[in-house]
């Protein structure tokens, strides 16, 4: 089972996101390598938004590959390289999650793994086993 939690004793989320998630029972967690912004013919746009769009579209094929969904998704990290319009990423983030609510973290790096990457998303998921 998994709760979601925003304990009263510290601020509200400051985006689309909980403080917490505790998981009890029988599960199935999936961790994910850190998805880019690459088509699956390994193309990187220039445009980092399009980059966060293709990278969040890996996650989920990355989860319906383990029979997942985003609602199972538990932490997802940002890392971002550059200026990267905070209100079209929440647009793109919020049409992502709908209205579920992972953990979230965002990191501003100098540098990826090549020049081309400016989005890196680590995901971490979580199912209850029936």
């Amino acid at each position: 089972m998994k709760i979601s939690r925003n304990p009263l004793e510290i601020h509200p989320p400051v985006a689309s996101y909980v403080h917490q998630i505790e998981v009890t029972g029988p599960n199935k967690w999936l961790t994910l390598s850190g998805q880019l912004g690459m088509q699956v013919d390994g193309a990187v746009p220039d445009n980092p938004l399009e980059q966060f769009q293709l990278a969040l579209d890996n996650i989920l094929k990355n989860l319906e590959a383990a029979n997942m969904g985003v609602h199972d998704l538990t932490k997802l990290v940002f890392y971002l390289v550059g200026d990267i319009p905070a209100e079209q990423r929440k647009i793109i983030l919020n049409d992502f999650l709908g209205d579920h609510r992972p953990c979230m973290t965002l990191i501003y790096v100098v540098a990826l793994a090549a020049p081309g990457f400016k989005v890196e998303i680590d995901a971490w998921a979580c199912k209850d086993i029936d």
